[in-house]
């Protein structure tokens, strides 16, 4: 890649400078669903992009070295941090076995994720806490549509020739329709990486404009491949055109790649969405996926966002995790708050 961003747009004029949004305490709440005012989109401005594409490896690796070695979450504090992972959670299957039954099943678990004596015993019977959304391939769009009915849990299909986005632009805004037409709310799509590393921005910002318009009123969640991308540059830069072009959140990762979420391609994600807010005012939200399994990793990635971000970025409405088996562990941890001992995986229901 040049020393500069090798396109020029010019004659797009500066912007105000907006303060990121006031962090109110932890215990206020925020309206959930697709409360947050979407991104709109704007003109592909090269002159932003080539002002964020100094990124610093090793002023990333400290920091987030710095956020979770100091910050240690205890006791009840942690129990709720754990029920804030699973309300911030895109519960997913997305394999080759997948069947409408497994799909049943998965819902089956998003609606009622923790066991009634859990329940009861941190006291929250009152609660509903739930994951945010279930996520699946497109030809188990409608059984999980039917499945979650009225529950207030999204359904978010893989679409876009996922997990690589290798096939003609036509065929995979088709398959955005298709999913949107069978009900689904959120729409993850994947880029092809190649136009990342040809410095192809325009080609790709008029692919996800193309896919923003495709999903019509469904929320789009732009997946990057971080682990494909090979530079944090790529990485920041490829999250600015993601904006650009109309995403509601950037997502690191298929869970497919060699190498998915880590925390300092997710902060250099992050600072990437600061810097768009300072822009314009409009809030992205935030996806990893891949490789989180634990309750501790959850816990580094809230705080990141946390003390990155702000509050705001603790709700559903603009942070997501893409996970399958995180929900057994978050279990066992609070089990383990509960009673002093971890339970085996085989006592808790299977997603």
């Amino acid at each position: 890649m040049s020393s500069t961003i090798r396109e020029a747009d010019l004659g797009a004029g500066a912007s105000k400078v907006t303060s990121l949004p006031a962090r109110a305490a932890a215990n206020i709440p925020v309206q959930l669903g697709h409360g947050i005012a979407r991104n709109p989109g704007m003109k592909l401005d090269l002159g932003f992009m080539e002002s964020m594409r100094s990124v610093n490896r090793s002023a990333l690796e400290r920091r987030v070295a710095s956020l979770t070695k100091r910050r240690s979450i205890k006791a009840d504090n942690q129990a709720a941090w754990l029920l804030r992972s699973i309300a911030c959670m895109d519960l997913t299957t997305l394999n080759s076995n997948d069947t409408d039954e497994r799909v049943r099943r998965l819902c089956a678990k998003a609606i009622n994720p923790l066991r009634r004596d859990l329940i009861e015993g941190l006291g929250i019977e009152g609660e509903t806490i739930r994951p945010a959304a279930v996520c699946v391939y497109h030809p188990f769009v409608a059984t999980a549509v039917d499945a979650v009915r009225g529950t207030g849990i999204h359904v978010a299909a893989v679409s876009t020739a996922f997990p690589h986005g290798l096939t003609p632009l036509s065929t995979r805004l088709q398959e955005i329709e298709a999913s949107v037409k069978d009900g689904a709310d959120e729409i993850d799509v994947v880029i092809p990486r190649g136009l990342v590393f040809g410095a192809k921005w325009r080609e790709l910002y008029n692919e996800i404009v193309s896919m923003r318009a495709a999903c019509g009123d469904a929320h789009l969640k732009v997946i990057l491949g971080t682990g494909d991308l090979a530079t944090l540059r790529n990485v920041m830069l490829a999250s600015m055109v993601a904006m650009m072009a109309g995403a509601d959140f950037i997502k690191t990762s298929t869970g497919k790649e060699s190498v998915n979420a880590t925390l300092p391609v997710g902060l250099a994600m992050v600072r990437a969405i600061r810097a768009y807010f300072e822009e314009t005012g409009y809030l992205i939200g935030f996806k990893p996926a891949g490789g989180i399994s634990t309750a501790k990793v959850s816990l580094d990635w809230l705080v990141l966002m946390k003390e990155e971000l702000g509050r705001p970025w603790l709700e559903p409405t603009l942070f997501r995790f893409g996970a399958s088996s995180l929900l057994t562990d978050i279990e066992r941890q609070l089990e383990h708050h509960l009673t002093g001992h971890y339970s085996a995986n085989h006592r808790h229901a299977m997603a």
